[in-house]
């Protein structure tokens, strides 16, 4: 006789035997699954959109950007409001010592806000400051929020006179451009787009031949914010709200020691200029119509 025991450890045995194999699941009253189809292809990642460049001016010049076109471009895209904040990382080559002091040349507190409005930005960097900041170039060049852009080595200037600024000679402003990619390459960072910005705004026809080698799209601007050395945050930001237009290229700074009024006059920019209507977008963006 099979006791109550002996019968339970019976029925349970058959019960596993039934789900371990698909021909004990069919002899146990039921069918067997049908077969899971198999898994959609997942698609490969896009690869990653190379950065819009103007086309080289004459005789192979280096082209001047300043901001989107009033007309001409995609339909209706010229107008649209949209601005592009730039931040200039300055740092010379001499300023090492005074780095080395206590002075920063960096503004943490002015990318965190950043990051915390949410406001797409371009950062055109030195090459030593990406030297000395090593850690803060990498975090802002692997954040897809930021792009950054060259602002050449040294920080001295491509001609003359420029803010008193040391001038770099003809036959080493190209090397001055690929010796701050190349310390961005060392810091780490990715998203480095193929732009450059004069230090100072300064430039000639010399310095447009001389750069040529360098395949870059020199970026200027059309609305300079007067924060440089300004400690009066409203007058910043009053400045830039006067000037932007749909389409418009904002220049500013990232450097605490001679731009400290910066990041108070942003938290007033972006929420007034966001009520108006306007997008923030990255240089890249905006260059995406030029001719």
């Amino acid at each position: 006789m099979i006791t109550a025991a002996r019968k339970t450890r019976k029925t349970t045995t058959l019960a596993v035997a039934c789900v371990l194999t698909g021909a004990a699941l069919a002899g146990c009253g039921g069918s067997a699954p049908a077969p899971e189809p198999p898994p959609a292809s997942i698609p490969a990642p896009a690869a990653p959109e190379k950065p819009p460049t103007m086309a080289p001016g004459p005789a192979g010049r280096t082209p001047v950007f300043e901001r989107r076109p009033t007309s001409g471009g995609a339909a209706g895209r010229a107008a649209e409001k949209v601005v592009a904040l730039t931040f200039d990382a300055d740092m010379t080559a001499d300023q090492g010592p005074r780095a080395a002091g206590g002075e920063r040349f960096d503004n943490p507190e002015l990318i965190a806000l950043l990051r915390r409005l949410k406001v797409p930005s371009t950062v055109f960097m030195t090459g030593r400051w990406a030297e000395e900041y090593r850690a803060q170039a990498k975090a802002i060049g692997t954040d897809p929020l930021f792009e950054i852009a060259n602002h050449s080595y040294s920080h001295h200037a491509f001609s003359s006179p420029c803010y008193g600024l040391p001038v770099v000679g003809k036959d080493t402003m190209a090397r001055e451009v690929e010796r701050a990619f190349a310390a961005f390459r060392r810091a780490g960072a990715r998203n480095v787009v193929p732009y450059f910005r004069f230090p100072g705004g300064c430039y000639d026809d010399t310095a447009l031949r001389a750069l040529a080698p360098a395949g870059v799209t020199a970026v200027q601007w059309d609305v300079v914010s007067g924060d440089a050395f300004a400690t009066d945050a409203d007058a910043v930001a009053e400045q830039v709200l006067d000037g932007v237009r749909p389409g418009s290229l904002v220049v500013m700074h990232c450097t605490r020691s001679a731009a400290p009024a910066t990041e108070a006059a942003v938290r007033r920019i972006v929420p007034e200029l966001r009520e108006r209507g306007y997008r923030f977008v990255k240089v890249s963006e905006l260059m995406a119509d030029s001719p």
